[in-house]
Parts: structure tokens; sequence; C-alpha cells
């Protein structure tokens, strides 16, 4: 029982403590200035521009591993082709 009252007590300063966090005014929480806005921009312009390059690496990549199999294969189907003649 001497537990339980513990338990109690320590609840109810963590909430007396807490009380005046729950007050928090949130009614310009999204009136943002022009600069912040100017900032977000800027960063979202150099994102953008980071991707770019990286997406035109990535499909050059892609496209050369994709003619590397190609001709693998076509290779590998005229000496069967071949053997088949002689």
């Amino acid at each position: 029982m001497k537990g339980l009252g513990f338990l109690a007590m320590v609840l109810l300063a963590i909430e007396v403590v807490a009380q005046p966090a729950w007050a928090v005014d949130t009614a310009r929480a999204d009136q943002n200035g022009f600069l912040v806005l100017l900032f977000l921009g800027v960063c979202a312009l150099i994102v953008v521009a980071q991707m770019v390059p990286a997406l035109i690496l990535m499909l050059g990549t892609i496209s050369g591993f994709a003619k590397r199999v190609g001709a693998r294969k076509q290779v590998g189907l005229a000496s069967v082709n071949q053997d088949d003649k002689e």
C-alpha cells in the first residue's frame, strides 16, 4: 500500500509540473516570415540541383549495363547459330 501511495504522489507531482506546458499558445505556429520561406526555397533548390547530375549518372550507368548485357546475349546467340550451320 505504501508503494501505491508513493506512486500516486510521484504522478501528481509530475502532473503539477507539466501543467504549464499544456498552456502553449499555438496561434502563431504557422506564421513564418518571408526570409524563412526564402531560406527553405534555396535549400530545396540546392537539393534539386544536386539530384539532377546524380540521376543522369545513374541512368547512364543503367543503360551502359543494359547494353553490355545485351551485347553478351547477342554474342552468345551468334556462336550457337554458327555451330548449328556447320
